[in-house]
C-alpha cells in the first residue's frame, strides 16, 4: 500500500510542539486563540445548525454528526463539539499537542479521539465525516491546494468544510505579525509567514479547486477598545472564515 501524501511542513509542526504545554493557559501563548474561541465557535455551530437543520437550543444539537478538527491543537474546539453531542476526532501533526489535549477532555470528562497523524494519512484510510473543521492550518501547510483536496475527501456528500485563515495585505503584516508577535509578544517571533498568507479570493479559488463550493465568508474583527472579537460579513481584512460543502 503506498505511504499516504503530506504536505506537512515541518518547521511549521516544531512551532506548535514548542508551545503545547501552554494550551489551555488563557494568558499564555495562545490568549490570541482563547479571546478569539467565542466568534469562532459563534460562526462554526451557527454554520452546521444551518447546513444540517439543527436546533442549537436543544440537548446535544449535533448528536449524530461526526466532526473531524484537523490542527486541533489542546482541544480548544474539539471540547466544545463534543459537548454539543458530536463524535469528534480532533488530529495534530505536532505529537506533543495530543497527550495535552487527551488529559484535559479526561479532566473535562469528554470522548474525544486525537490523533498524531495527518488529514492526508486519514483520507488515505478511507475515513470520512459530516465536517471538517479546519481552522487557522492552511496557512501553515506546505501545500494548501493538495491539502484542501484532502479536506474534500475527508466529506461525505454534502459535507461541510469550515476553514480560517488570514488575509494577505499590509494591515494583516502589521496587525498578526507585527502587532500580535513584536509589540502585544501574544506568539513567539516567527509563528506566522506573511508569504503563506492567502486572500478570500485565493482561498475560494483553491477550495473550489480542491472539488468543494464555497457558500460564504466572514471576517473575524478585533476591537482594540473593548478587546473582543466579532464576526463581520465585510471587513475581511485580516483574519477571515469560509464555509464551503462538498456536493452531491
Amino acid at each position: 500500500m503506498q505511504a499516504a501524501q503530506t504536505t506537512i511542513d515541518p518547521a511549521e509542526v516544531a512551532k506548535f510542539e514548542a508551545m503545547a504545554a501552554e494550551w489551555w493557559d488563557p494568558n499564555g501563548k495562545f490568549k490570541p486563540l482563547h479571546m478569539l474561541n467565542p466568534c469562532r465557535l459563534d460562526y462554526i455551530t451557527s454554520q452546521i445548525a444551518a447546513e444540517f437543520d439543527r436546533d442549537l437550543n436543544a440537548g446535544a444539537p449535533f448528536s449524530g454528526l461526526r466532526i473531524l478538527d484537523i490542527g486541533c491543537g489542546g482541544g480548544l474546539l474539539s471540547e466544545p463539539m463534543a459537548r454539543l453531542g458530536a463524535t469528534v476526532v480532533g488530529a495534530d501533526a505536532a505529537k506533543r499537542n495530543i497527550p495535552v489535549a487527551q488529559v484535559h477532555a479526561e479532566q473535562s470528562g469528554l470522548t474525544i479521539d486525537y490523533r498524531n497523524t495527518t488529514a492526508e494519512a486519514i483520507a488515505a484510510a478511507g475515513e470520512q465525516f459530516d465536517i471538517v473543521l479546519n481552522m487557522e492550518v492552511v496557512e501553515h501547510v506546505a501545500d494548501p491546494l493538495a491539502y484542501l483536496t484532502a479536506c474534500q475527501t475527508l466529506l461525505k456528500p454534502s459535507g461541510l468544510h469550515i476553514c480560517s485563515t488570514i488575509n494577505r495585505n499590509a494591515k494583516s503584516f502589521a496587525m498578526a505579525i507585527v502587532g500580535a508577535e513584536y509589540v502585544m509578544r501574544w506568539l513567539p517571533k516567527g509563528t506566522h509567514e506573511w508569504n503563506k498568507f492567502i486572500t478570500p479570493d485565493e482561498l475560494f479559488d483553491l477550495l473550489e479547486k480542491a472539488g468543494l463550493s464555497p457558500v460564504d465568508r466572514k471576517g473575524f474583527v478585533f476591537n482594540p477598545v473593548s478587546w473582543q472579537w466579532s464576526l463581520s460579513p465585510k471587513d475581511l481584512s485580516v483574519n477571515y472564515v469560509t464555509a464551503s460543502v462538498k456536493p452531491k
